[in-house]
């Protein structure tokens, strides 16, 4: 009888553990930590100089960089210029030189963006057409967008030069004077 016992006790436990595993409902798995990161900012481009170029550049993240669209007026007719992030979100100098230096934060070589080493903030160039205005559709590799991080462009200075970056020229590529200035800030 007293195996008997046992084994009742021994099996009502079982089922009590078995049926608690069984109706509780299975933990949440808890949301990832949301990184910041904007998707959109805006760089209102003005003349320095003494130039006369100036329009707006939209600021996208995308996969691997950002991406930088808009329109450009001013320029050389039917003119190649050079167009990089620059180190600071700083446009009050005439000359556009409070911008400093192109946007280096892996200290690399000026180069051309997607063929080698070159400046986080290197960029193709732009082509104006007879009008002296430019499409522009270019690309940053290894680059944010508000994220904080060491490589982040949000409050960084877009410069457009006067020349053509030749992509092998150090530091700058032989790009000429800073014709127009606009810092990254976030889109209204």
């Amino acid at each position: 009888m007293r195996h008997r016992s046992l084994a009742i006790v021994f099996s009502s436990l079982a089922l009590a553990t078995l049926a608690g595993c069984t109706s509780a409902p299975p933990p949440k798995p808890q949301p990832a930590a949301p990184q910041h990161r904007l998707q959109r900012a805006i760089a209102n481009m003005a003349p320095v100089s003494g130039t006369l170029v100036s329009g707006k550049l939209l600021v996208f993240a995308v996969d691997g960089g950002v991406r930088i669209e808009g329109e450009l007026g001013g320029l050389g007719r039917n003119a190649t210029h050079a167009i990089h992030i620059h180190e600071r979100g700083d446009c009050t100098a005439a000359d556009g030189s409070s911008a400093g230096g192109h946007f280096n934060p892996a200290a690399a070589a000026h180069g051309r963006v997607g063929h080698g080493a070159h400046h986080a903030g290197d960029m193709d160039n732009i082509v104006a057409d007879a009008r002296g205005v430019a499409k522009v559709d270019v690309r940053a590799d290894g680059v944010t967008l508000g994220s904080g991080a060491a490589n982040d462009v949000l409050g960084r200075a877009i410069i457009v030069h006067a020349g053509v970056d030749d992509y092998v020229s150090q530091p700058t590529g032989n790009a000429g004077a800073r014709a127009a200035c606009g810092v990254i800030e976030i889109a209204p």
